[in-house]
């Protein structure tokens, strides 16, 4: 094998360890937004029932 063969191989090997690394941060980047958005929608749901649920006993 050539010395340029080897460099080659490395550097795909270099190549598809560092896109597999970013490629799993991002994906752990929006897994994160979403479930953040999620958690603010369900929220915002159990203020309204629990603000209705109380305005309710007041009235």
């Amino acid at each position: 094998m050539k010395k340029g063969t080897i460099w080659t191989i490395l550097g795909v090997v270099i190549a598809v360890v560092i896109a597999w690394i970013v490629v799993d941060i991002a994906l752990k980047a929006v897994f994160l937004i979403g479930k953040l958005l999620l958690v603010a929608v369900v929220a915002l749901i159990v203020f309204f029932i629990l603000r209705s649920l109380f305005s309710r006993r007041d009235a």
